[in-house]
């Protein structure tokens, strides 16, 4: 497992944050059962989150880094192999990330053009059976038409008020990250 931190105050000129990994070997910073050619490979889960959050905590205009500490160098220079590798990674997540918010608009549509339906048709049918009925059992149907209506329209409400948003800023995060620079670091040498 690899031991993570994060230097918050990093003395680099434009990048006054740099999330910093501390690994063994590059191995540790993939994923071991991605298949993929090494560029293309996804990144661990942990060293993934723990660079997410990181890069959630700094101002969305703060310049980042990601410095990465190998004990192990390998016998080939692999900085630009990396280099590429987390900028693929980070690409393709913004990518899948935008993909999932394209969806939830579009399931926002439809829900609210089933829920405007609804809502129609209960409204519809509370004036048209009951019109201006009176008594209890009248008023308790037409306030449970009118419920339901509205009630039909949480999850567009739903959508379009608050579940957007979330996938928009992490879009953005991983789009950030896709062109964060990244830094090998061979132990023993800063």
């Amino acid at each position: 497992m690899c031991f993570l931190l994060s230097d918050t105050a990093a003395t680099d000129r434009g990048h006054p944050h740099t999330i910093s990994l501390k690994l063994r070997d590059t191995n540790q910073l993939f994923n071991s059962m991605d298949p993929s050619p090494f560029i293309e490979k996804d990144l661990d889960d942990d060293a993934e989150e723990f660079i997410v959050s990181w890069a959630q905590e700094f101002s969305p205009s703060a310049p980042i880094k990601l410095r990465i500490h190998l004990e192990q160098w390998p016998a080939e220079d692999p900085k630009e192999l990396i280099k590429t590798a987390v900028h693929n990674h980070f690409a393709h997540r913004a990518k899948i990330t935008d993909l999932e918010f394209k969806r939830l608009l579009r399931q926002g549509r439809t829900s609210l053009f089933i829920g405007l339906l609804f809502l129609a048709a209960c409204l519809f049918l509370s004036k048209m059976l009951l019109g201006h009925e009176a008594g209890t059992w009248a008023a308790v149907v037409r306030e449970s038409l009118t419920i339901a209506g509205w009630v039909a329209m949480w999850r567009p409400m739903q959508i379009y008020l608050y579940d957007w948003w979330p996938l928009l800023q992490l879009r953005r995060v991983f789009t950030k990250l896709s062109h964060m620079p990244v830094e090998l670091v061979q132990k023993g040498k800063s």
